[in-house]
């Protein structure tokens, strides 16, 4: 038996719709979302570089 809750980062390549198609493909549905800024350093000063995005996935019992 796998775990019961998951979870899943959207990929750099693939929409928000997309992971969640990926997830419902696993078997998982999503009950939580958090997001937390990615920074990369330029010149000694930190960047923001992209927004990480990931949901919680919990097993579907069929």
């Amino acid at each position: 038996m796998g775990k019961k809750q998951i979870w899943f980062e959207v990929e750099e390549n693939e929409t928000i719709e997309q992971c969640l198609e990926r997830m419902k493909k696993e078997g998982y549905m999503a009950m939580g979302r958090k997001e937390e800024p990615v920074f990369h350093v330029v010149n000694g000063e930190p960047t923001y570089l992209r927004q990480k995005v990931k949901f919680k996935g919990i097993l579907l019992e069929e």
